[in-house]
């Protein structure tokens, strides 16, 4: 199982939590993951949306600290164990439609909670921003709130850009090899991990090194990579009124955190817990204070909570 991958940072309870099943969405064999809770009377669930070049693999260490939660964690199509769309670009307003169908596929009714990290706090954003009633509540883990393509990330998305048009524009096995090569992995792991821990690094670059080239095609990759640079979570937030909470790093180079609080002070109700010594892997590196952040806000009384 793929849990039994954690290298010690994943606890044995968490295999017996998961099933998985597949649905066919928007011509996508799609791959969900479900987390059962230790004592399933009375859970809350939490449909999980993960970011660019992850999987469902990504969010494992704070579902293993939500034992009391039911997760749902779906790879997003063209990464992980899922197809690619058919008829649908990989990209915002296609991720948006396949998250709808997906929840109306699985039944989940309007007091789910919708979580989604980095490039899925974009999708999960405008998911929210599209139907109002169709979640409770929002957890945007660093999430993305001002563009890449500006700011003084500017210079370094730019070459994101070209590095990632060469993968896609060069014969078939060398742009993929390219694409995938481990050791351009091990930069961008390098470039965003933050902990002084050793083995947590080590665990952390494995990560990737496993799962981070795991996408379906370069099409689908640079489809969905245009559409990180291109967009943030604060598009919707004018459109946001559910209750939101915003889990950030100080240190995230990615989501910058003045940029995170300025969504913040945009949004109708919210919440912002920032996490000091840690950048754009809060997900890997502090799990445990992100997961604290979830779990008081899943207890706020509805009335408080919106």
């Amino acid at each position: 199982m793929a849990v039994a991958a954690g290298e010690g940072f994943l606890s044995s309870a968490l295999g017996a939590r998961e099933r998985r099943t597949d649905l066919e969405l928007l011509g996508s064999k799609t791959a969900v993951y479900t987390y059962e809770p230790v004592d399933g009377e009375g859970a809350p669930t939490i449909l999980a949306i993960h970011g660019f070049r992850g999987t469902h693999h990504g969010l494992l260490r704070i579902v293993d600290l939500l034992p009391d939660v039911r997760i749902v964690m779906p790879d997003l199509p063209g990464f992980g164990a899922s197809s690619p769309m058919s008829g649908h670009r990989h990209d915002i307003e296609g991720y948006a439609a396949w998250v709808d169908a997906l929840a109306q596929a699985l039944g989940l009714g309007p007091e789910t909670v919708l979580l989604g990290h980095s490039f899925g706090s974009i999708v999960a954003a405008r998911v929210c921003s599209e139907h109002p009633e169709g979640f409770s509540r929002l957890v945007l883990v660093n999430p993305i709130s001002s563009p890449a393509l500006e700011g003084p990330q500017a210079i370094l998305s730019r070459l994101a850009v070209g590095y990632y048009r060469a993968g896609a524009g060069l014969p078939g096995a060398v742009g993929s090899a390219l694409l995938r090569h481990p050791a351009i992995v091990r930069v961008m792991s390098e470039a965003m991990a933050k902990t002084r821990d050793p083995e947590l690094r080590r665990f952390v670059h494995a990560q990737h090194a496993q799962y981070f080239s795991s996408f379906a095609s370069r099409d689908v990759l640079l489809e969905s990579f245009r559409a990180s640079v291109s967009h943030t979570a604060a598009e919707a937030a004018d459109g946001l009124s559910l209750p939101v909470l915003l889990i950030a790093g100080d240190r995230d180079e990615v989501a910058p955190l003045p940029a995170v609080r300025d969504f913040h002070a945009r949004l109708a109700d919210s919440r912002l817990t920032v996490i000091p010594g840690v950048g754009h892997l809060i997900h890997y590196e502090t799990p445990q204070p992100a997961a604290d952040a979830i779990h008081a806000f899943l207890a706020e009384p509805k009335e408080k909570a919106g």
